[in-house]
């Protein structure tokens, strides 16, 4: 198994003085994952995903695989920069809209190779992604099935409970995937025997409208994401503030999915629009002094909501997961260099014979740098 040596400052759990006096929550806690000094969070790229972007690496399958990630930005940026500092050959396929996210503290590695595509959403970029690993040596990150991944995020739970010294009654959090809450849930089961832990927290998951299909599904009832034409999903992705949150196809109706975990926590799904997103956002720079990404947000907005309409009791002990938060101060710390995309496609080459000929022929040669 391979090692990583990095230094990673993981999750700064505290509770809240002003946010909590302001939505009249004397339980809040925030689990803030990002670059935040002050608080020991050193997130590098200033959200959660850095956390199963180590233990992912941790399990790879030996040193002669090319590891393939599909992502709408923070993914990508994440594992980018833990294969860079691990030299470990990567493809990163990203969207051009969530590009922008791909900022380090300096130069990639030439190992990591970055694929954008144009006028793009997040379902295209797994698609390539998905016939890139039909090609030895293309190796998937694996998704919600990685355990290596569930477990990396899990942790944002295990940092909340040794601060807390028990488990939330209530955990919220903005979802795309949902393998952010299926992981803490998973976590929250192996606590539960530890004096004080009996009752699961119940997972408050946040979506930002229009796009909003966990929402859609779990509201009508369904075990499955309803399907429908592209171009509807497409259009509500252009819509929001939060497009790390645009998974049109997550792990809903899997067994031990999000529709089996809100069943298991007694949980529920809330939406915000974006004019409440951005609210939450400065809310939370006024209050607690750091500039938060609009995925937490949307779930800061959820729970201001919730509270408001009487959905969590002024007594429950609350914890918000700020999944990315940091990334302007990261850039005021220290300069920031846009990544370099080894390739630009359009959406109508995705599916051609020649661009995984291309891609496969141009990582090959990076591999070896």
């Amino acid at each position: 198994m391979v090692r990583i040596q990095a230094d990673v400052g993981g999750t700064a759990v505290y509770r809240s003085r002003r946010l909590a006096n302001a939505l009249g929550l004397p339980n809040l806690w925030i689990a803030f994952n990002g670059f935040w000094p002050e608080r020991g969070a050193r997130l590098e790229t200033a959200t959660f995903k850095e956390l199963e972007a180590y233990t992912v690496l941790g399990r790879l399958p030996g040193d002669h695989v090319i590891l393939t990630i599909a992502s709408s930005g923070n993914t990508g940026a994440a594992f980018a920069w833990a294969c860079s500092l691990r030299h470990t050959p990567c493809l990163i396929i990203v969207p051009a809209r969530g590009f922008g996210r791909l900022k380090f503290r300096e130069p990639l590695h030439p190992c990591v190779n970055i694929v954008v595509l144009e006028d793009s959403d997040y379902p295209d970029a797994i698609e390539l992604a998905s016939r890139m690993c039909r090609i030895p040596p293309f190796e998937a990150e694996g998704g919600v099935k990685n355990v290596g991944r569930r477990d990396g995020l899990a942790t944002v739970l295990l940092a909340a409970f040794e601060e807390m010294q028990c488990l939330p009654s209530h955990y919220f959090q903005a979802v795309g995937s949902g393998t952010g809450a299926i992981a803490v849930l998973e976590a929250a089961r192996r606590l539960r025997d530890a004096p004080g832990c009996a009752t699961l927290p119940r997972l408050m998951l946040c979506q930002n409208l229009p796009f909003a299909p966990i929402y859609e599904a779990w509201h009508a009832n369904r075990e499955s994401i309803a399907d429908g034409p592209a171009h509807r999903f497409r259009d509500a992705v252009r819509r929001v503030c939060a497009d790390e949150l645009t998974n049109w196809a997550p792990p809903y109706g899997v067994r031990g999915g999000v529709y089996d975990s809100l069943i298991g926590s007694k949980g529920d799904v809330l939406v915000a629009d974006n004019a409440s997103v951005r609210t939450a956002m400065n809310m939370f720079l006024i209050l607690e002094g750091i500039d938060i990404e609009p995925a937490a947000g949307v779930a800061l907005a959820c729970l201001r909501d919730a509270v408001a309409q009487g959905k969590v009791d002024k007594e429950s002990t609350v914890l918000l997961n700020v999944t990315g938060g940091g990334r302007n101060r990261l850039g005021k710390d220290h300069p920031v260099v846009q990544a370099s995309p080894q390739l630009r496609l359009t959406r109508e080459s995705i599916g051609k014979e020649e661009t995984a000929q291309r891609l496969a022929a141009l990582c090959a040669r990076n591999a070896g740098a």
